[in-house]
Parts: structure tokens; sequence; C-alpha cells
């Protein structure tokens, strides 16, 4: 079932369009809009994927389906090239549904249901994970001619999510893990590991690719064809990360060059999710109730109420360990960097902001400085893209926001070149009366395209 209940678009076709922050500012002040909702800047997606191959020449990108499957998200990537990231039956059911070729999947899952590795199987999805002895068992009853990738625990301490400590073989088992593939005719083509998500060192990549040169020599000296290289993910999305993407791509580059030199005829691939999408979802919510109580030296202290919390796109506050940047929309509409500021002078109180439901735990920001609002009023939160409403609930009856999506004209015209443009444009709904839905035959004018629920 997709995440989305409703999209909207629009297709900024002229430097006399509104930006994309105008238009959020536009979209609030539509007659009766007082749901939370994103919009979605397409452009800013594409213009990732064009840095991701200036930058890492010699690495596929697998998307993270896990970080937002959304389906227009995923269509547009597809259209792009990339492969998939998969974690389960139901993520690679969705995959395949949308048209997604069985050899652009990676089951990147070390431990696997019997009857997810069955329909894997059934579909063609032969490349697929393990880090140990129990899962190659599975997988010789299962699925005997799996293209299998060893995944290594690599130190992941500088990322915000740590996975070493539930996935990932320890260096010391390897030559027994890969011992035992080889006695029960397994094909052990790889290696993958993760350096963790929202990793904030890019020299975890150095150790982590030195390890993984060190499998690849062990599996050949067994007798395995090793072809393949899985850098994980961990890679930064919005520009406030610890790192850059670009001195990531430094580090790895070298160390590719080092460990994996071209003449060995090897593909790589990573498993980025935030890099592609975090930054490109912004996401607005309308302040529903407001009380302000005074602290103990008699200061006021604002609460706000939204109509998003953590049970919504604000799990991200929980599961990745997300700091909200929230602004008010006048500041986000003019760029500041300043939190919720147009000014420095301007006065800011202490603030906590709650999410809509019953639960006292739904608290996305607590005790922070934030200029005073009123009922009615929107916040913003940037860089919302990443684990948000891929996670979110209808706890309580609060429905997940809608999605509006903003396209410049290039970017338009890119996506319309896509080989799967039909099924993103009938997704879409792009069906403006009276236009040719070839973009090259779009001139002046901003338009507006309504778009109807998507089951």
């Amino acid at each position: 079932m997709s995440i989305i209940e409703n999209i909207d678009c629009f297709v900024a076709l002229d430097d006399c369009s509104p930006t994309v922050q105008e238009y959020i500012g536009q979209s609030t002040q539509v007659p009766g809009q007082e749901d939370a909702f994103y919009v979605v800047d397409i452009d800013d997606i594409l213009n990732k994927h064009r840095n991701w191959i200036q930058s890492l020449p010699r690495v596929r990108p697998y998307y993270a389906v896990k970080c937002n499957s959304s389906r227009v998200i995923l269509e547009i990537l597809m259209g792009l090239g990339i492969g998939f990231d998969c974690a389960s039956k139901g993520e690679i059911q969705e995959l395949i549904s949308l048209g997604a070729l069985p050899k652009d999947i990676i089951y990147a899952n070390p431990c696997k249901p019997k009857s997810h590795i069955e329909y894997a199987a059934k579909t063609g999805v032969k490349l697929m994970t393990f880090d140990n002895t129990e899962e190659l068992y599975k997988v010789a009853r299962y699925m005997p001619d799996a293209q299998l990738v060893l995944r290594i625990r690599v130190p992941d301490e500088h990322a915000v999510c740590v996975l070493g400590t539930k996935y990932g073989a320890e260096m010391d088992d390897v030559t027994n893990l890969l011992t035992l593939a080889k006695k029960l005719n397994l094909n052990v083509t790889g290696v993958s590991f993760h350096v963790g998500s929202g990793c904030t060192s890019a020299e975890a990549y150095s150790i982590a690719l030195q390890n993984a040169r060190f499998v690849f020599d062990v599996a050949i000296e067994l007798g395995f064809q090793m072809n393949l290289l899985d850098i994980g993910g961990g890679f930064p999305g919005s520009s406030d990360s610890p790192i850059t993407f670009d001195e990531v791509a430094k580090v790895i580059n070298a160390n590719l060059d080092l460990y994996f030199p071209t003449d060995q005829d090897i593909s790589i691939i990573a498993e980025p999710g935030r890099y592609y999408v975090a930054s490109a979802f912004t996401l607005a919510c309308n302040i529903v109730a407001k009380k302000v109580i005074k602290n103990s030296d008699g200061s006021p202290n604002a609460m706000y109420y939204l109509n998003d919390g953590v049970y919504g796109s604000f799990n991200c506050t929980i599961f990745d360990h997300y700091e909200t940047k929230p602004t008010t929309l006048d500041a986000y509409r003019s760029g500041t960097d300043e939190q919720g500021l147009l000014s420095t002078d301007q006065t800011q109180f202490q603030t906590t902001i709650w999410g809509p439901t019953c639960d006292s735990m739904d608290c996305i920001k607590k005790d922070f400085y934030f200029p005073e609002m009123q009922v009615g009023e929107w916040i913003i939160f940037p860089d919302m893209g990443a684990y948000t409403i891929c996670a979110a609930s209808n706890f309580n009856g609060f429905k997940t926001p809608s999605l509006k999506f903003y396209v410049k004209s290039y970017g338009f015209e890119l996506i319309s070149q896509f080989y799967n443009w039909a099924k993103i444009a009938n997704k879409l709904n792009i069906r403006p009366s009276g236009i040719n839905l070839n973009a090259k035959n779009f001139r002046g004018g901003s338009l507006p395209l309504n778009m109807i629920e998507v089951n």
C-alpha cells in the first residue's frame, strides 16, 4: 500500500513562476487548508543524482527503499536508472509491481524469513546478503542459486544510527562463513558493509574498504568468483551534515583506486537513502492550538500543538535520532538560516512543540527558543524526506500529510523523457486539458496541476 494518500503538483515553467519557497507559502493560503502537507522538490532529487554520477562515477546507487517508499519517488529513481535496496518481500513486491527488473534489486537483509527467500527465488531476485551460518543453510534449501554477498561488520561509532550491533559478520568469522558456503555449494559473489546511517566520518569508509579487500582475497583463495562490492549507505542528505557528500566521495574514490582498481572488473554499488530524498521534502504544519505557561522564574513558556507529530512524520526524532529544524513561514520564505527568525533582534520565547495525539510522549521539540506564533499560523520543517512518512501511522485517527510535488521546467523536461514517463504522469495525474505532455511544447506562464487521490 502506498504511503501517499493524495498528491498535488506544480510545474514552474518560467522565471516568473513561484519558487519552491513561494509555492509552499501559497499552498498555506488555500481556503480551508489546515492539514499538514509536504512539498517535494523534484529538481533537488535530480540534482542529487547528477552530483552522484559526477562524484562517484564508479558506483551505481541502489536506493534504500526503506528510507522513503513514495511511489512517485520510486518511479523517478527508476527512470534515472537507479537500482534498489530492498529489505523484505513487501518492498520487493512493490518494486516489481512498478516494473523494476529483478537484476536491479539487491535483497539487502542478512536475516530473512524463509518465505521471503522463496518469493525472491520465484521473482528472480538473486542478489542477497548474509552474515551468519543459519542464513546459509536457509539459502541452500530455498534458493541454492542465489548470488550471495557477505555483509561484514565495520566500525560505525561515528554514525547517528549504529547498525553494527545487529548486522555484519565479524572479521574473525569470515573464513568459516565462506568455507561453509563452499561446502554447501553456494555462490558467494561479493562483499557488503554499512558504516551506519547518518555517518559523520568519511574515514569510516577507508577502514571498511580495506576490510572488504581482505574478504575478497580470502574468498578468491577459496575459489569464489568475486565480482561485486557493496559499500552500503550512510551518505549525508542535507547541507548541515557534519561532513559533505563531496568529502565522503573523495575518500571513497581514493580507497577504491587503492584496493579495487579498475582493471579488476568489479561492479561497485551503494545503498543511499537519505542522500536522495532528505532535502527534497519540506513539511508544513499548522498550529491548531496554543497554550502559554509560566516557568518558575515567571518567564513565559509557549506550547504549540501541531497537526503532525511523532506518531506521524516526526517518528524520525525517535527512530532516526533526528533533530528537527522548525522555522516560521516568513523566515523560510526569506531564506534566513536563523531558526525561525527574520532578524537577529526578533524576540524569542522558550517553546515546546507538541504533536496532535493524546499521548504526552508526542513531543516534537522541547524547551528551545522560537518567535511567538498564533493559532492558524504555519511552522515549516525542512529536510524531512528521510525516515519520516515511511514509518508514520494514523494513531488517534490523524492522517498522514499529503504530498505536493514541485518541479521546474528543465526538471520537468528531463523526467518527461524517461522510459516510464507515462506511469509517472499517471501517478501525478498530469493531464492538463489541451496540453501536450511533451515538455518541449510548454511555453511561458506557470501551470498548477490539480491532482487526484492515489491509492
